[in-house]
């Protein structure tokens, strides 16, 4: 199996730092193959709000333009695509779809994060799914992150039991939820993320939030394919295959097939297929 990681970020997220180049450097000296740089979506918002944790819609250019530089640059030392993380926003879906095919983006990960958007911070009334405490909120998860996967727009489903951060019990709704996740991810062919940055989160905290064991037993009785995600905001997470070797391990142990590689999405046949079931004059 090829050495790969799809999921980096960059310093333009406010909550990284490195420069581009320190991430491919990294990536090369420990004998990646493919390096996938996925910062999360600077989506065109209808507000004015500003987001405290994406690049702004003003630095798309000069991220894709770098990492294209450095595609260019390493060629004959490693692969590198263009990719974005990025939630299900209901509203802004239509312009997504547009500037991933007007910007040539290789690959998008679903890492939902916020309910429908992050706009509503101030209002009080914004859903971080990192911190929900209530079964509501779980129902929302899933239900949104369902929506998102049948879009076909996705290629691998990000710390898929990031809720886990907030919902500590494992009773029969959260095991419901993992089943409903795991049987949407299968039915659509995108390979579940056994994320390294939350593998890191719960050595440090000792704490089990995700990866979580219950999840993965359950992904491992469904069938489920996973691939490892180093979810890097420090070029030094691509140095450290500590936790990558013990991810690779346990899935194994559990019988789950690991990929090194996502499914590309066809963007333009989505999108014309969206533009025919618009009404006449759309």
């Amino acid at each position: 199996m090829r050495k790969t990681n799809y999921h980096t970020h960059t310093a333009r997220c406010m909550h990284a730092c490195g420069s581009d180049e320190d991430y491919v450097r990294a990536a090369i000296a420990n004998g990646y193959e493919v390096l996938g740089f996925s910062d999360h979506t600077p989506w065109k918002y209808a507000s004015a709000f500003t987001a405290h944790m994406r690049m702004p819609l003003s630095q798309a250019e000069d991220y894709l333009s770098s990492i294209r530089g450095l595609k260019a640059r390493y060629h004959d030392q490693i692969e590198i695509l263009t990719g974005l993380e990025c939630e299900y926003f209901p509203a802004y879906m239509d312009w997504l779809l547009d500037f991933v095919i007007d910007h040539d983006i290789d690959y998008l990960m679903l890492g939902h994060h916020y309910y429908r958007t992050d706009e509503n911070r101030d209002a009080g009334t914004r859903i971080y799914f990192g911190g929900i405490r209530t079964l509501q909120e779980l129902r929302l998860y899933v239900e949104d992150a369902v929506a998102a996967m049948e879009t076909g727009m996705y290629s691998c489903f990000c710390h898929p039991e990031l809720f886990m951060r907030g919902i500590h019990e494992v009773n029969a709704e959260v095991k419901e939820a993992f089943r409903t996740l795991c049987a949407c991810a299968l039915d659509n062919g995108i390979p579940l993320e056994y994320n390294l940055a939350g593998a890191a989160y719960n050595r440090a905290m000792h704490v089990e939030a995700y990866p979580h064991h219950a999840f993965w037993e359950i992904a491992a009785q469904m069938g489920n394919t996973a691939i490892i995600g180093t979810d890097a905001h420090d070029p030094r997470a691509l140095m450290d295959d500590t936790l990558r070797e013990e991810g690779l391990d346990r899935l194994r142990k559990l019988g789950i097939q690991v990929c090194d590689s996502l499914p590309r999405a066809d963007f333009r046949a989505i999108r014309k297929a969206r533009e025919q079931r618009l009404p006449a004059g759309r």
